[in-house]
């Protein structure tokens, strides 16, 4: 079996070795420069992680992987886009580096790259795994689109933002993990729980990338603390204050965050404040490590030996003590 460490330095080198059109360097450049810039390889390691659950052999999975991490990078050039932001992993989000033209344009190239990778998975998976792949990619859009939608909404529910961020993150997860459980041979009934393992977790996953946003060390975390409060993003913490709060302190994170003209920091201190008397970073964790729960609950539920899922339940059980 391989470990986190090891599927990690694979998807690396592969990444390295990509092929690109170099006709145009400009348009490859910032793709080169997101894809180095690191970062967790979570969805692609754990590609190759579901595989190696199934079967010794992993090397048929890593061509797909590395297209899941080349769709993901491709979502998150567009997604700073979107959101204006000038920070991703601690460096200049693309479009900062370069330009909103240039930006889009290579986050466009990026998702055929990723295409190119899949069209290298072994035939007897191939459709089978490209449809895995091609409903996730769409329901990610979908999730952005509610995303943007919600925004310009005075109010959402909590089922409506976990609806939200389970398309946007959860489901290209949850799909990273089926996909190598399928080329890994898996029954149908496994790759269908592994997927609700991916789910679950990616929903906890996302949970904690909120709390972390404002509770969190801007150093590791590599993004600047308390940017979804500046940008007036609704994030979890957002949506359950606003289910929660008293009359007055509804009044207040509604001037907070519509006056336009506040000073960036002390918005950001005038809202924890109600965060904090709310308990809302608690109630944010305790959500997440639900969410926990019920991935181990469907890993417990593959059929393969209890050793074959330690880097799996590793990477879950270790969510709960991220770094805030």
């Amino acid at each position: 079996m391989y470990t986190q460490s090891q599927l990690k330095e694979i998807i690396g080198k592969a990444l390295v070795n990509l092929l690109y059109n170099t006709e145009a360097e400009r348009l490859i450049d910032p793709v080169k420069y997101i894809l180095s810039e690191g970062g967790k390889r979570l969805r692609p390691v754990m590609t190759l992680m579901a595989c190696n659950l199934f079967r010794d052999k992993i090397d048929d999975a890593v061509s797909p992987a590395v297209g899941i991490e080349v769709f993901h990078n491709f979502t998150l050039v567009h997604d700073d886009i979107m959101d204006q932001a000038t920070i991703r992993r601690g460096f200049p989000t693309v479009h900062h580096k370069w330009s909103t033209s240039q930006a889009i344009l290579s986050g466009d190239v990026m998702a055929f790259i990723s295409n190119e990778c899949f069209l290298q998975t072994p035939r007897e998976f191939m459709v089978k795994v490209f449809r895995i792949f091609n409903k996730a990619a769409i329901e990610v859009c979908v999730g952005q689109q509610l995303d943007m939608d919600y925004e310009k909404a005075a109010f959402i529910s909590q089922n409506e933002y976990l609806r939200m961020i389970e398309l946007k993150t959860a489901v290209l997860l949850a799909a990273s993990l089926k996909i190598g459980a399928v080329i890994g041979g898996a029954e149908d009934k496994d790759s269908d729980l592994i997927y609700e393992f991916g789910r679950n977790l990616g929903i906890a996953f996302q949970l904690q990338d909120d709390l972390l946003d404002i509770w969190g060390d801007e150093i590791l975390f590599g993004k600047i603390s308390g940017g979804d409060i500046v940008s007036n993003k609704k994030s979890f913490p957002l949506v359950k204050a606003l289910e929660t709060a008293t009359v007055r302190q509804l009044g207040e994170l509604k001037k907070l965050f519509s006056d336009e003209k506040s000073d960036p920091g002390e918005k950001v201190k005038k809202v924890i404040s109600i965060y904090d008397q709310l308990n809302i970073k608690e109630l944010t964790e305790n959500l997440a490590n639900e969410y926990i729960r019920k991935a181990l609950g469907f890993l417990l539920r593959v059929n393969v030996a209890e050793k074959r899922k330690k880097e799996l339940s590793k990477i879950a059980s270790s969510l709960a003590g991220r770094n805030r």
